[in-house]
């Protein structure tokens, strides 16, 4: 059962990707915008998602750090990565609970490191919570009305 929810040697808890984790420290946006060779990247609150854009093709990692659970500003970020083209790991980190996972994914989130393990037989209920959608996200699952009137 907690196999379906992907898993890897670090720190992350639950990962949907079939490519190599990425295993090497992340940097700041301002860090990363600064230097030529960073491929991984971690956005804080209040960081610009935006500025990356340029950068997408050579960012193999980001994290988006969710200090506090009530701080919901990572889901906008993950929606502009994914909604610009970015295809690399999209990792939530920090503060990440069961409520929250399956909300992530429909954002673009495909891995979960949260602050405090989180059990898995909750978090495949979580993930597998809702079978129909009613609006387009960065998931790009058909919501309700496209599969009506498709």
């Amino acid at each position: 059962m907690a196999d379906t929810l992907g898993t890897s040697p670090d720190e992350v808890q639950f990962r949907f990707r079939d490519d190599e984790v990425v295993d090497h420290g992340t940097v700041t946006v301002d860090s990363f915008l600064d230097q030529s060779n960073a491929s991984a990247v971690r956005i804080e609150p209040g960081d610009d998602a935006r500025a990356l854009i340029p950068h997408l093709d050579r960012i193999a990692l980001v994290e988006v750090n969710f200090p506090v659970f009530g701080d919901g500003r990572g889901y906008s970020s993950a929606r502009v990565l994914r909604e610009a083209g970015y295809t690399g790991e999209l990792r939530a980190v920090g503060d990440v609970l069961i409520d929250q996972l399956a909300y992530m994914r429909r954002c673009g989130f495909d891995a979960f490191a949260p602050d405090v393990p989180l059990d898995p037989v909750d978090a495949e209920a979580a993930f597998a919570r809702w079978d129909n959608v009613y609006q387009h996200a960065a998931d790009r699952r058909s919501p309700i009305p496209d599969l009506r009137h498709g």
